[in-house]
Formats: structure tokens, C-alpha cells, sequence
């Protein structure tokens, strides 16, 4: 049976808003459009295996962000930089 994360997300208003706005905003990257999904739905009391469930992901990629929200709060939703060559092509649409 499931466990129950040891990371328990309890937002405020304003932080309920700002991921709300994120999350509902065609405009922006994928990415964040889902991890702001995840926290929303941590908030909501919901387990890692059912967040994974309903937005199609694997269990430890909800896990994760969940960790680094309540670890970090806003800022650990972001992109950390990674190592290695840097890219060689601009991201898609630049020139």
C-alpha cells in the first residue's frame, strides 16, 4: 500500500494563486506548467501515486518536485544548471 509523502505542501493564499496562474498559462514551457500541477495537487492532500496517475508521470518525477518544493519553496521548481558541453543550437525559436 502507498505511503503518505513526508513532505506535506500547505500553501498560502498567494502562493495557491501564483502556481494557479502558472499552471493555467498556455503560454509557458511545459515544464512548468506541470510542476506547478504537482504542487497544486500535493496541496490538495493527494499521494505521489495518485498526482503520478492523474497527470501521466512517472511516481518519482512527482516525488521530486514535491521534495525540492518543500525543501525550496518557489525557487525549487526551476531548472538547475547542468553539467557537461554547453548546447551548440539556440532553444527552439532562436536565431
Amino acid at each position: 500500500m502507498p505511503q503518505q509523502s513526508p513532505f506535506v505542501i500547505v500553501l498560502n493564499q498567494e502562493e495557491r494563486r501564483g502556481l494557479e496562474r502558472q499552471a493555467a498559462r498556455y503560454t509557458s514551457p511545459y515544464w512548468e506548467v506541470m510542476r506547478a500541477r504537482i504542487i497544486l495537487l500535493a496541496a490538495d492532500g493527494l499521494r505521489n501515486d495518485e498526482i503520478a496517475a492523474k497527470l501521466d508521470m512517472p511516481r518519482q518525477v512527482v516525488s521530486k518536485w514535491r521534495k525540492r518544493y518543500f525543501e525550496e519553496g518557489r525557487a525549487g521548481l526551476a531548472d538547475r544548471p547542468r553539467g557537461g558541453r554547453p548546447a551548440r543550437f539556440p532553444p527552439c525559436g532562436g536565431r
